[in-house]
């Protein structure tokens, strides 16, 4: 029987979720709209699909997912409070996340700002609190490698990138590198974080970013891919934004064809990344064939 990468998603997100749950303050005292304002957005539905490559990068390297597992609600928070701040009226004005209206629509602009800052800080505390048979060294180079995937670095550094070039003509090695940054650090750095906390050999921990990498840019590609082509109902909000915006994606400029050759190029890239593993990085692999059929 073949690997069944649903059950496997729908696990692992169930263990994301429980773990979130047990760690994340429940609203109360004086900051309770920050609290549940950021609580809004952590708990509207997600994939959880980088705290899930976290895991299971931690597993490839011969680790546990316990040990990861605070790194991993880590980055599921600094994502979400990427998606509160892209939502705003200043950044992508977007009405709908997830189905659900955004955060500053519910909350006022103000709280969505503040819920974001509140993740991403309490974000580094989860990180600061692993288990103590952790090196210090290694929690360390955990830090580094989520500020510089967080910060001007990587996502805030893409976002930059993506607002810059709405009104003027961009090439096609400046729509990549913006997405490298944006969309492709977080992800990069899920599974650099699993690797390190798994004890992955140096080896180990570049084929892992190399597949991060690659999976990052065929994730974006086929995001592009649905905004244009995708179900409203599936996706939880209106495609057609990217174009009403007039975001620089890959079929703007490759058109829809020549795109959906660019994602499979990433994937068989990133699969050739795992090639020396053996099969515990079948999720990975499932996860990155996946890309090519994503409906959502």
């Amino acid at each position: 029987m073949g690997f069944d990468l649903k059950l496997y998603l729908a696990e692992r997100k169930q263990l994301v979720e429980d773990a979130l749950e047990d760690c994340f303050p429940v609203p109360s005292g004086l900051e309770k709209s920050v609290l549940e304002a950021a609580r809004y957005s952590l708990f509207a539905g997600g994939k959880r699909l980088r705290p899930i490559l976290c895991l299971a990068a931690a597993e490839v390297a011969g680790g546990s997912r316990e040990a990861a597992m605070p790194a991993a609600c880590a980055l599921e928070m600094i994502h979400t409070y990427s998606l509160i701040h892209d939502d705003l009226p200043a950044m992508d004005n977007d009405d709908f996340r997830r189905g659900k209206p955004t955060n500053h629509k519910v909350f006022g602009e103000a709280i969505a700002v503040l819920a974001g800052d509140a993740l991403l800080t309490e974000a580094f505390d989860f990180v600061s609190k692993m288990d103590g048979d952790i090196p210090p060294r290694k929690i360390l180079a955990v830090v580094a490698t989520l500020v510089r995937a967080s910060g001007y670095r990587g996502m805030i550094g893409g976002q930059v990138i993506d607002l810059e070039c709405e009104n003027r003509t961009v090439d096609l090695a400046t729509v990549e590198y913006m997405h490298i940054h944006k969309t492709g650090a977080l992800l990069s750095a899920s599974l650099e974080v699993g690797a390190l906390l798994g004890g992955g050999s140096d080896a180990q921990v570049s084929s892992l970013k190399r597949y991060g990498h690659h999976l990052g840019l065929a994730f974006q590609i086929t995001d592009d891919l649905l905004d244009v082509e995708g179900d409203a109902r599936e996706m939880g909000k209106k495609p057609g934004s990217d174009a009403a915006k007039n975001k620089k994606t890959y079929p703007a400029l490759l058109g829809i064809t020549r795109s959906r050759e660019a994602a499979r190029e990433h994937v068989d890239a990133a699969l050739q990344a795992l090639a020396a593993f053996d099969d515990r990085a079948e999720p990975l692999r499932a996860i990155a064939r996946y890309l090519l059929v994503r409906k959502a």
